[in-house]
């Protein structure tokens, strides 16, 4: 089938990886902690050039706001979990970080409480290239991740979590991914949006794979998975449930804002879909998709499919 053959090419040997250090280049590593000659993480942003690694040591650090800008960088934790906590700081009244380089790589980080006057304060605003997210979390932001729209980025999530975050007029998600080229999510775990989705999506291309996408006890999330827009969607092995407080009765949506992109697919493949509701929709597709296929979906619950 063409699902598993373009999710076997993207998951294996994916066109235009994410590798952090390119050629031949010997890479400067920069070390960043309380007990190193560079303090914060802000002023690393600043020393680093192109082919750096950032080594930032384990803790707390609050209002440490930074822009990175910088071409196959790889910023990583060390020691253990490193939190960033916005406590009332942002960088360009964005978030407490802004991303706008080619070939980026994060690990291992904690981003909480990005707040701004927009309402939309992000852990990581992402602008410009390609970015790859492992092993972090986002809680109690604006939006936990929010990107730019040009058409040439690429969005890569890897083993994290979004929880709590959201605004809560229903404009900011725990996830939101703008009108980008590329967007893979494997192995992560979505719960508890204040309103706003788990996962919001204009990519023209999705990769939603193995991921736990549930708004779990209490939570008020509208839509937990929406490509408003349509786009190439890859929904496979995830499970996904909505909560009986949900904001909106709806699992998954497709195109309800209108199709964007030359191609309009969605493939559901081999999903648990949780619907605790007396009534509920699991799956909405507007009309003028090109291509709706659903396999091997296990429903729990009442609701239309």
């Amino acid at each position: 089938m063409k699902i598993w053959v373009l999710l076997g090419f993207f998951l294996t040997t994916p066109a235009g990886a994410i590798t952090p250090l390119g050629g031949s280049v010997e890479p400067i590593v920069l070390s960043v902690g309380p007990d190193r000659k560079i303090k914060t993480i802000s002023a690393a942003a600043k020393m680093a050039g192109n082919h750096a690694i950032i080594e930032v040591d384990a803790g707390e650090y609050a209002g440490d706001v930074a822009v990175w800008s910088q071409d196959q960088l790889l910023i990583r934790a060390v020691g253990g979990r490193v939190k960033l906590v916005a406590a009332g700081a942002s960088a360009e009244g964005k978030a407490i970080w802004v991303i706008r380089g080619n070939q980026v790589s994060v690990e291992g980080f904690d981003f909480s409480g990005a707040r701004v006057p927009s309402k939309n304060g992000a852990g990581i605003r992402f602008e410009k290239g390609q970015l790859t997210v492992r092993d972090c979390t986002f809680t109690n932001n604006e939006n936990g991740i929010l990107t730019g729209n040009a058409p040439d980025l690429e969005l890569r999530i890897e083993n994290s979590e979004f929880g709590f975050n959201g605004h809560g007029d229903g404009q900011s998600h725990n996830l939101y991914a703008g009108t980008i080229a590329h967007l893979s999510v494997t192995g992560s775990y979505f719960h508890h949006a204040k309103v706003g989705h788990l996962l919001k999506s204009r990519a023209a291309i999705n990769y939603i794979v193995n991921n736990r996408l549930v708004d779990e006890t209490g939570g008020r999330a509208s839509y937990e998975l929406e490509f408003p827009n349509g786009g190439v969607a890859y929904v496979v092995d995830n499970v996904i449930g909505q909560s009986t407080t949900t904001e909106n009765p709806h699992l998954i949506s497709f195109g309800v804002e209108g199709y964007k992109w030359p191609r309009n697919e969605l493939y559901l493949q081999n999903n648990t879909l949780i619907n605790p509701l007396p009534d509920g929709v699991l799956l909405r597709v507007s009309p003028g998709a090109d291509a709706v296929q659903s396999l091997g979906n296990v429903l729990v619950g009442s609701g239309k499919l």
